[in-house]
């Protein structure tokens, strides 16, 4: 909770229940940007790399050389002579854990430390020499140096140390070039275009070695006390206007930088860009307000009031990567005979191509292309889906029958998961361009509707395998689909991808409403 001194109020934790409590906000029609956010938007970018994630990558593979060397310096000198002794494996082991412990005591896990400032080389020699003196220490005092070779210890801290400082070096050139293309920035936009975004730009830009690439700023009111240029940083356009940029290129981050009093505005504009897949920040540098410690976080050294994350981030992102490719590729290898089956019966049952491809809303709203096996006659093949197949559909063959109603024509997808990656096992299905219900476009018979799209789409999903599959002939029924999305959205886990691919069969098996 923080409060200012005219004692306005602003609960972040109950943010989210407010934005979606709010009267609906009518979807918009595509907006044209201006020239200087098309030009934005033009520019060349590349998918952003995690400090997070990169952080614990070093890890591991420091701790992988680290046991590499004494590894390779035992088996190399000591076994010969002395043949195999366990307690060399549990030192190397033990220097490697002390290792981690004080390099990051030492402070050279971050992504400043990597881009090859001189002070890492001195704290990671200070850390290594540490860690071989305190290991010298407790075998002393245990009265078991005599039971390792000193040419054993004294080249695998000569060794060791060689390759770490080869292996920052290396890390740097990979940083500088990420770097330069842009991977390891946030690229942030800021929302208000007045003297307090001015003065949150000038806090930012005097950040050292800050992630933060600012791209632009943006206002709610399309007035003279909008400011063309803050701080250097070019005003882009409108609310909106974030919302067609997150479309067209990769926006990380928005910061606001509105008094905690302008709630009714703040909240507004929030019931816009909530269903992007950014982290959403609202700035706190003002003096005159009061904090709770819990209540915010930092910029460097700007305090802000987290009130949106993205939904899978970081190591997330990684353990659903692995989980897709690794569980993808096996169900496709065993379901390789079936999905032949099925190709063949396709083929024999109707003239036409066995597969059929449709386009289908994917991650932050992208345009992908699905595989399904054909299920429709191919004169009357509906790629938009502008009429829902429903039940005794004569456009339907005999086979597509049977496979609709078996979910075997969404095998294909498994393709996509493994090769192509826009889609993924667990996650919101993925809807067609033109899918209606009770002649409404999804978005405008749903509040929200697109804030389903910010993690990838699934194959299965929470609503599936609650019921809402199928054809989706009233707003009550597309309604309740985006309720069970949103919810797997808010409470993602591994375990929860798990329990909705293991219930998926049984899920098939009872269903009704597919046809």
């Amino acid at each position: 909770m923080i409060s200012s001194e005219q004692g306005s109020i602003f609960d972040a934790d109950s943010v989210s229940s407010a934005v979606k409590a709010m009267p609906r906000v009518q979807p918009s029609a595509p907006r044209q940007l201006s020239p200087t956010a098309l030009l934005v938007a033009a520019q060349d970018f590349k998918p952003a790399y995690s400090p997070i994630v990169l952080a614990g990558t070093v890890r591991l593979i420091e701790a992988a050389l680290i046991v590499a060397v004494g590894l390779a310096i035992y088996f190399w000198y000591v076994v010969p002579g002395n043949g195999f002794a366990w307690h060399y494996i549990a030192a190397i082991a033990g220097i490697a854990g002390l290792s981690m412990l004080a390099f990051q005591t030492a402070d050279i896990y971050q992504v400043q430390a990597f881009r090859g400032h001189e002070k890492q080389y001195m704290r990671l020699a200070s850390a290594w020499s540490v860690v071989f003196l305190t290991v010298i220490g407790i075998s002393f005092f245990a009265k078991a140096g005599d039971q390792f070779s000193r040419v054993w210890l004294g080249a695998f801290y000569v060794l060791g140390l060689i390759i770490l400082i080869a292996f920052r070096r290396a890390l740097f050139l990979m940083v500088r070039h990420w770097t330069r293309q842009g991977r390891l920035d946030r690229r942030t936009v800021v929302v208000g275009a007045d003297k307090s975004g001015e003065a949150l730009l000038q806090s930012l830009a005097s950040q050292r070695d800050s992630d933060l690439n600012v791209i632009g700023v943006f206002d709610d009111r399309n007035d003279g006390r909008s400011l063309p240029v803050c701080n250097g940083v070019p005003n882009l356009g409108v609310i909106d206007d974030i919302v067609e940029l997150a479309r067209k290129t990769r926006v990380d981050l928005v910061v606001f930088s509105l008094p905690i009093a302008a709630e009714g505005r703040i909240l507004h504009m929030l019931k816009k860009l909530w269903v992007l897949p950014v982290d959403i920040r609202l700035s706190a540098h003002s003096n005159r307000l009061r904090f709770r410690p819990r209540s915010y976080s930092y910029i460097g050294n700007v305090p802000v009031i987290d009130v949106f994350d993205r939904p899978i981030a970081d190591w997330d992102v990684v353990m659903k990567w692995l989980f897709d490719k690794i569980v993808g590729t096996l169900a496709l290898i065993c379901a390789a005979p079936v999905m032949l089956a099925v190709a063949l019966a396709v083929k024999l049952d109707s003239k036409g191509p066995i597969f059929f491809k449709q386009r289908r809303y994917g991650f932050n709203n992208e345009l992908i292309e699905i595989y399904k096996f054909r299920s429709i006659y191919t004169e009357q093949t509906d790629a938009d889906a502008t009429k829902q197949v429903s039940k005794n559909d004569r456009r339907v063959t005999r086979v597509g029958r049977f496979i609709r109603k078996t979910s075997l024509d969404e095998l294909p997808q498994l393709i996509n998961v493994v090769f192509f990656g826009n889609l993924s096992l667990v996650g919101p299905r993925p809807h067609a361009i033109n899918a209606k219900a009770a002649e409404h476009l999804y978005d405008e018979a749903v509040d929200g509707y697109f804030a389903r799209h910010r993690v990838k789409p699934g194959i299965t999903g929470w609503a599936q395998i609650n019921g809402w599959r199928g054809e989706t002939d009233s707003q009550e029924k597309i309604q309740r689909r985006v309720e069970h999305d949103l919810f797997y959205i808010e409470n993602w886990s591994l375990l929860l991808d798990i329990i909705i691919l293991l219930r998926t069969p049984l899920a098939v098996f009872h269903m009704n409403n597919a046809y």
